[in-house]
């Protein structure tokens, strides 16, 4: 398995603690706050970053359409992706946000060909099928709206989704300008935009409802979720983005539902079902025909 591989599998294992941190921030944190805060806090370092990227490396002029991309990939991808993923997990699960974020390889893989002309060999698409086929097996053990009652956490269900919808979209836009500028650069001016559309809705929130309460576990939860998910987080993920491609980043997501299931089985104490065994094997499979040596690029 080659560097970026490497790289992104671990980042996806590092993403998917955020969902346990994130629902344990938001006991005390407001969702739109919360999103604020990670922009704020991520945006320091990963500016700073394109500061000094900015003295080593030529600078090759914005043009209209690279600056509308970026931004939308600001709005979408940093103030409703944080917004929206809240919301949801304010009102379902922390485990049920790690298994929906499948959503998100599946709009890559449907998507990032017709919109990229990007092509996936036949064992590359049979690699990152399987992947989402593992990712279904665990999240039809494990969301309760499917296996267990009748959709009690639907609107929070929903939300996520909806997440995942914005976080594919942030990567679809960020493929063309990623090949024209550099990931620092790119980042940088996107979570800037992020700071700027969100800051209305966390302003909204904090004029209908109770204050933040910023007690110690919140803002040590903050600057996890800020530095380590956001900050550096976006960085690798962009610089993955650029060298592997949006269909292949795709398939590395679905570790995060394996990832998150596993945490609650040693953390939370749930079952290991045999769903659980089974689509986490299907997920490792997938990823070795996806990353296997002698692929066709």
């Amino acid at each position: 398995m080659s560097g970026p591989y490497v790289i992104l599998l671990a980042a996806n294992l590092v993403f998917a603690t955020g969902y346990a941190v994130s629902r344990i921030v938001l006991a005390d944190v407001g969702p739109a706050t919360l999103g604020l805060a990670r922009v704020l806090i991520g945006g320091a370092p990963l500016l700073a970053w394109a500061a000094w990227h900015e003295r080593s490396a030529p600078r090759r002029r914005w043009t209209v359409g690279d600056r509308v991309r970026v931004a939308f990939m600001g709005v979408v991808g940093f103030a409703l992706a944080f917004a929206l993923g809240n919301w949801g997990l304010a009102r379902s699960t922390a485990s049920n946000a790690a298994l929906l974020i499948t959503v998100e390889p599946t709009t890559l893989l449907v998507l990032a060909p017709l919109l990229l002309g990007e092509r996936l060999s036949g064992r590359e698409t049979l690699g990152a099928v399987l992947t989402l086929l593992g990712a279904v097996v665990v999240v039809v053990d494990g969301v309760p709206g499917l296996t267990r009652s009748l959709m009690p956490h639907w609107r929070g269900d929903l939300l996520l989704i909806l997440s995942g919808v914005a976080y594919a979209a942030y990567s679809l836009l960020g493929q063309g300008v990623l090949t024209r500028h550099p990931v620092a650069r790119v980042t940088a001016h996107s979570v800037v935009w992020g700071a700027v559309s969100i800051a209305p809705l966390a302003a909204h929130e904090w004029h209908a409802g109770p204050p933040p309460a910023w007690t110690a576990t919140a803002v040590v939860g903050t600057l996890y979720l800020g530095v380590v998910i956001t900050a550096l987080g976006y960085a690798v993920w962009n610089w993955c983005l650029e060298r592997v491609g949006a269909a292949r980043v795709a398939a590395f997501v679905n570790v995060q539902p394996l990832a998150g299931a596993l945490l609650g089985v040693w953390w939370l104490h749930e079952p290991l079902t045999p769903f659980l065994v089974g689509g986490g094997l299907l997920i490792v499979a997938g990823l070795h025909l996806t990353v296997k040596p002698g692929r066709t690029e």
